[in-house]
């Protein structure tokens, strides 16, 4: 349950709730009233830590700002901004005349059922609307101007002390919490030259700020982003990569982390801002904890049977925080390669949510990467002149020098590329040794009659290799080409039973098992 309206505004609410046929949603700082086609925000008269909504000033500009924000993203959503009047005979309307008691953000109504958060908890959020969702981020942050001088690690030293200031106001246990902070600032310490160096490059914009499940919907059919924040701009200026954090944190602790893969692998693929994944660890843990005092906030709000459910939640957040902090394991460079049709994005995609901390793998695809440097879509088509040598060697290049940025902090990385040049194969595994990372090369060996039937359905496929490319290259490459000790052949005629002998090498050599190669 949200604080209650305060008294001043109970006349505007029960106006809004006679209009809207309904009560409202609520927050600690707002109310929404949903009518059929119209719903209109409140702001809660409030004054809290980082805010102050009490005066009628106050919120008709935050008001203004909450509608330019989002404006930027949700135009059909946010109409206008309109007074509520108080009549000559105490009526209150949004008539042209009378004294004004209250400001009122009119929008779109949007049904509970395509919000963001319960599509997740009922299953109904689809790959294709993960990647739609991740598009809409990276379009997003896209046209948003880089903000200049900024102090990336002064900031989030300050977001770490006044989270763990707002944690202990709510109760959270006072050992974990200062076991929390230390390891948080250890790794800010460690990452600050990274953090200053990616404000130089650029990567810090006033973004959404507060970009969870429950601020994303569908309108008309596709994702949309809402509800960004407004109330200080300081805490909307951010890291772009601390900014999606909070969708990817959301998701993983939802039990998504499938999803939070697939989000996560697609904005990477649209923006190539590999060197986000580095900072992740520190991301998420923040995202875990604002959200753990938040919850515990608001069961001290609510009754008895709510209070149980937010404490609880609030120590789950907690805990997740710590966890995402943890030390990195070993990292592991697994190349996955195979001609045209052989499945390697299926399989890499089957095995990435399952490989490494949070939130899985990062998977690099030459596909993708071919098309980030012709400045297209994944799944525009290119000309065949984009896949002579020279290019060819650009892309495996750009590869290459993603999977060092990536597996130097020892995030799992898979590499998906036909790999049929061996020099490739060769730097794939020299890169991993030269950054004292585990490596792992597979090469899916798959019949020609099923090649030919996979490419032949693709529909909206990053890759562009048709049955006459397939032709050629069977026509100058052997099915399995020879392959060094490092590189493994696997049957990718069944991409679950390949991906589960990968999982079953993996796990030996982590175990110490002599490395017998894997044939299937």
């Amino acid at each position: 349950m949200a604080a209650a309206i305060p008294r001043e505004q109970r006349a505007a609410a029960a106006f809004l709730a006679a209009l809207a046929g309904a009560p409202p949603r609520e927050t600690h700082i707002s109310a929404v009233f949903v009518g059929r086609g119209t719903a209109w925000k409140m702001k809660k008269a409030v004054r809290l830590p980082y805010l102050d909504f009490t005066t009628l000033a106050a919120r008709r500009h935050f008001l203004g700002r909450e509608l330019a924000l989002n404006r930027r993203t949700a135009p059909e959503i946010y109409h206008d901004i309109v007074p509520i009047r108080r009549a000559a005979n105490g009526a209150l309307g949004f008539g042209a005349e009378g004294e004004i008691v209250e400001w009122v953000l009119r929008m779109a109504a949007v049904p509970a059922a395509d919000f963001f958060d319960r599509l997740a908890a009922s299953d109904a959020l689809t790959p294709a609307l993960a990647r739609a969702l991740a598009d809409r981020i990276a379009a997003f942050h896209s046209i948003l101007p880089p903000v200049s001088g900024w102090d990336s690690p002064g900031a989030f030293g300050r977001l770490i002390a006044e989270n763990e200031i707002a944690a202990r106001a709510a109760g959270l246990p006072a050992d974990e919490l200062a076991a929390w902070a230390r390891a948080a600032r250890t790794a800010l310490a460690a990452r600050s030259a990274a953090l200053a160096a990616r404000a130089d490059a650029g990567f810090v914009r006033h973004a959404h700020g507060d970009l969870h499940l429950g601020n994303v919907c569908l309108w008309e059919g596709q994702p949309t982003l809402f509800d960004a924040l407004e109330f200080d701009e300081a805490l909307a200026t951010i890291d772009l990569g601390y900014d999606i954090a909070f969708l990817l944190m959301d998701l993983d602790h939802r039990g998504r982390r499938d999803t939070a893969n697939l989000v996560f692998n697609r904005y990477v693929g649209r923006t190539g801002d590999v060197g986000m994944v580095a900072e992740l660890p520190l991301f998420l843990s923040l995202r875990a904890l604002v959200r753990a005092h938040v919850e515990v906030a608001r069961a001290k709000e609510a009754d008895d049977r709510g209070e149980d459910g937010g404490v609880a939640a609030g120590l789950s957040y907690l805990a997740a925080a710590r966890s995402y902090l943890a030390p990195p394991g070993a990292g592991l460079v697994l190349a996955i390669g195979g001609l045209p049709g052989s499945g390697k994005s299926t399989l890499a995609q089957a095995l990435a949510c399952g490989l490494g901390p949070a939130p899985g793998a990062l998977v690099l695809r030459s596909d993708e990467i071919r098309k980030r440097l012709h400045h297209v879509t994944p799944e525009t088509r290119l000309p065949p002149e984009a896949y002579g040598q020279a290019a060819n060697e650009a892309v495996g290049e750009a590869l290459l020098a993603a999977a060092a940025t990536a597996a130097a902090s020892r995030h799992v990385v898979i590499l998906d590329a036909s790999f049929l040049d061996p020099g490739l194969r060769a730097a794939a595994a020299a890169l991993a040794l030269r950054l004292g990372v585990p490596f792992f090369g597979a090469w899916l060996d798959v019949p020609r009659a099923v090649l030919e039937a996979r490419i032949a359905a693709r529909r909206d496929d990053a890759s562009d290799a048709t049955l006459t490319v397939l032709r050629r290259i069977l026509a100058t490459t052997p099915p399995v080409p020879a392959i060094s000790p490092k590189w493994h052949c696997i049957d990718g005629a069944d991409t679950a039973a390949a991906a589960a002998a990968i999982r079953a090498r993996l796990a030996n050599a982590a175990s110490g098992a002599q490395d017998t190669g894997i044939r299937s």
